[in-house]
């Protein structure tokens, strides 16, 4: 059996990553592999009550600094119910966000350091870090337009990330470049512009490549 793999996908608004979730759980499926589809803030009951609270903004005027306590309880319980009960198994978690994404938003955004940020990461998640991290990478502008178009077709709100402006968008992608090339043996990041079909190739290509999957020379020459 092939042993349990954590993957997360990161990135700004709009820039495919529920899409090219889906995909990549998809296809590991058809492999005949356990997967296990999460996101977060969320993935247990109680985490998603602090989603529903944090993307509403009715913790905005606690600041950043409640926020990535929230983000972290959340995150613990997560942890706790399924992501490491699913890796004990050998199955694989593919997570929509994870740590990456506090460093960013209420990191980088919201002036939380780097230090606290550092120490709630290493209480909270300690050794159970993503084998690896994607980040799906896309000019804001054409990012943050995708997004409210989606939200538009649904017919629902943007939540309140989403409603900041093109400057905010812009920090936040510079924050999530600045991690990858902080961590490059964990993250790769993923040119997100072009059809789903093309950034799901090249989403495949480095899950196989980074992740041992057998195919990964045949993906290679068909890519």
């Amino acid at each position: 059996m092939q042993p349990g793999r954590f993957i997360t996908f990161e990135g700004g608004e709009g820039t495919g990553k529920s899409t090219q979730i889906e995909r990549l759980v998809e296809r590991l499926r058809a492999r005949g592999l356990d997967v296990v589809q999460t996101r977060e803030p969320g993935g247990t009951p109680r985490a998603e009550t602090i989603r529903r609270a944090v993307l509403s903004g009715r913790v905005a005027a606690l600041g950043p600094f409640a926020e990535a306590l929230m983000m972290n309880a959340a995150r613990d319980d997560h942890l706790a119910e399924l992501i490491r009960p699913a890796l004990a198994r050998d199955a694989w978690v593919v997570c929509d966000r994870f740590a990456d994404s506090t460093r960013a938003y209420q990191g980088a955004l919201g002036g939380v350091t780097t230090e606290v940020l550092a120490a709630l990461e290493d209480l909270v998640v300690g050794d159970t870090k993503p084998d690896l991290t994607i980040i799906l990478d896309l000019d804001p502008e054409i990012a943050l337009a995708r997004a409210r178009a989606r939200t538009r077709a649904e017919g629902g709100a943007g939540d309140r990330f989403e409603d900041e402006g093109l400057h905010t968008h812009r920090k936040l992608r510079q924050a999530f470049l600045d991690i990858a090339a902080a961590e490059p043996d964990r993250c790769v990041v993923i040119d997100a512009s072009g059809s789903a079909d093309e950034v799901a190739e090249r989403v495949w290509r480095v899950v196989s490549n980074r992740l041992g999957l057998e195919d990964a020379r045949q993906v290679e020459r068909t890519a």
